[in-house]
């Protein structure tokens, strides 16, 4: 007989989190970029003893799921291949970027999908946000879904190259499968187009002018 699996918590929500918190005591700047800013604090632990945490200021960014519905009911998504430096490697990618100062979330997705794939999108949906890289970053990223493509020419920065290509929902989830998609955000875009093409997950699409 294996052993008793624990009981079944509450939901997160509704847990006291007093005893997991830790509570800055000092914070030292290390770097200050273009867009990231690096902080080591000192901490305060939940039993009092003292520890120090690196981490990166981000201004948050926005990946879009882009869909087209075929005549015969199939659907498509829009992807980017993009060298990436930090890990010297081509990447598949939604079209994805970063927060303009004072920017909203939902101009930033329809910015970035213009500018990255040349497409623009009639309807828009939100489907959440994630946080790629909790241990060492207050990066978030907002996750939009677009339908009703429409294409056009692209306008990239200064410096960014990338290809835009389709591929069907079921070779996007091969690639997650077998390797050739190691995005973060990538693969859990894949989780959420799934389970919103299925209908586990439903959206509330916003028809925009």
């Amino acid at each position: 007989m294996g052993a008793d699996l624990p009981p079944l918590a509450p939901h997160p929500a509704v847990l006291s989190d007093a005893h997991l918190r830790e509570n800055r005591h000092d914070s030292q700047e290390l770097f200050k970029g273009k867009f990231l800013h690096a902080f080591r604090d000192q901490v305060v632990l939940p039993n009092g003893e003292m520890a120090h945490r690196e981490y990166v200021v981000h201004p948050g960014a926005v990946m879009v799921i882009p869909m087209q519905t075929h005549a015969d009911g199939t659907v498509s998504v829009v992807l980017e291949r993009q060298f990436r430096y930090p890990v010297g490697q081509v990447m598949v990618e939604f079209p994805a970027g970063k927060l303009d100062a004072g920017e909203t979330v939902l101009a930033c997705a329809q910015r970035e999908l213009q500018e990255e794939t040349g497409y623009r999108a009639n309807q828009w949906a939100r489907a959440g946000v994630m946080h790629p890289v909790i241990s060492y970053s207050t990066e978030f990223i907002e996750v939009w879904f677009a339908r009703d493509l429409i294409a056009g020419p692209r306008a990239l920065d200064a410096g960014e190259f990338l290809d835009v290509f389709t591929a069907s929902r079921q070779e996007l989830l091969q690639w997650c499968f077998d390797g050739t998609v190691t995005d973060a955000k990538t693969l859990a875009g894949a989780l959420w187009l799934q389970n919103v093409l299925s209908g586990a997950w439903k959206l509330d699409w916003q028809t925009l002018p």
